[in-house]
């Protein structure tokens, strides 16, 4: 039986990881820095700072097939997997698409102040990317990417997924339609008409890709992404849907500056960014969200909402700001999507 270390493997991703391979007949080891919440029997764990190139060591071993990080940040955490890298089959890591940038060098993490990227058309594995440093989160990104390829004395897949979406996040950007439905908010504005897309990424499908790395099928950098990639409305519509509820959706005019002053939703940008990607067994959005939705209606709520969702209640302005929704949808211009 094949054998998986997952560092970072009690949260959103590495659960999700840890469920698939064990279904498909793995022994699995979750890591984290703290003692883990009740986990199911068939998941060893073991608490182990990523930092902690010993303990880290320790714990894979001599016979662990398959080393998935979920948390490689920068060329440190890089060099501490390539150290232990003689040990493991593979090593597979968690990156970002936002490290791609348009022919400007515009990308997500620096678009307040440079503007927002305009590709011509999808992002591959070939599409430019951001210079590796340790300025922003996507530069530190493709630093960690650099290093471990060159340095990893095994093989490496390099995972690249969008807006990631699935149960037990500490994000979950769906509750920002989720929640305003539950407050019975009647209407919803959508800054740059409702039209823009990000590519979304169900947590199903990068455990469905780590299982294809793991089994040699995939190449060492590889885009990870939902089988479509949905507007800003198309997410609205899904979601109430899923709640069995209604809100009528406002098109605001598009707006000159990044990011938009009003119904910034957390999908919100003004030229479409859309992955590529040759992972198979892929599902659309539509379908693929219904796990996070079900999550969130089981788990949070207005009173405990923040400490559920700690990286999206961290994020400027405020996004529950009803007072502004409102002078929103009574903008010149402001519309109602059909």
């Amino acid at each position: 039986m094949a054998n998986a270390v997952i560092v970072g493997g009690t949260g959103q991703i590495g659960f999700a990881v840890a469920q698939r391979l064990v279904e498909a007949g793995w022994n699995v080891t979750l890591t984290s820095r703290h003692p883990a919440p009740l986990l199911p029997v068939e998941f060893r764990h073991s608490v182990a700072d990523g930092t902690d190139a010993v303990a880290l060591s320790a714990i894979v071993g001599t016979d662990t097939d398959l080393l998935l990080s979920c948390v490689a940040y920068g060329a440190d955490d890089s060099q501490r997997l390539a150290g232990i890298s003689s040990a493991v089959g593979r090593i597979a890591v968690v990156s970002t698409a936002s490290v791609y940038c348009d022919t400007a060098g515009r990308y997500l993490d620096t678009a307040a102040s440079t503007g927002a990227p305009r590709f011509s058309g999808l992002l591959t594995e070939q599409t430019p990317t951001v210079d590796p440093d340790s300025n922003t989160y996507s530069s530190n990104k493709i630093a960690m990417e650099r290093a471990l390829l060159q340095q990893a004395c095994c093989p490496v897949t390099i995972l690249r997924p969008g807006a990631i979406h699935g149960p037990h996040s500490k994000l979950a950007r769906e509750w920002w339609f989720v929640k305003r439905l539950l407050d019975g908010r009647q209407s919803i504005p959508l800054a740059y008409r409702g039209a823009s897309q990000l590519q979304t990424t169900s947590t199903a499908a990068i455990a469905n890709a780590v299982i294809q790395a793991a089994n040699g099928q995939l190449p060492p950098i590889v885009n990870v992404a939902d089988a479509d990639c949905p507007t800003v409305t198309d997410i609205a519509q899904t979601i109430m849907r899923l709640m069995g509820m209604q809100a009528e959706l406002i098109a605001l005019p598009d707006e000159p500056n990044y990011p938009p002053q009003f119904g910034a939703t957390p999908w919100s940008i003004p030229h479409p960014m859309v992955c590529s990607t040759i992972i198979d067994s892929a599902e659309l959005y539509a379908r693929a969200v219904e796990p996070a939705i079900r999550w969130l209606l089981d788990t949070v709520d207005n009173g405990n909402w923040r400490e559920r969702l700690p990286v999206l209640a961290s994020l400027p302005p405020d996004q529950f700001d009803y007072a502004a929704d409102d002078r929103a949808c009574a903008l010149p211009g402001a519309t109602r999507i059909a």
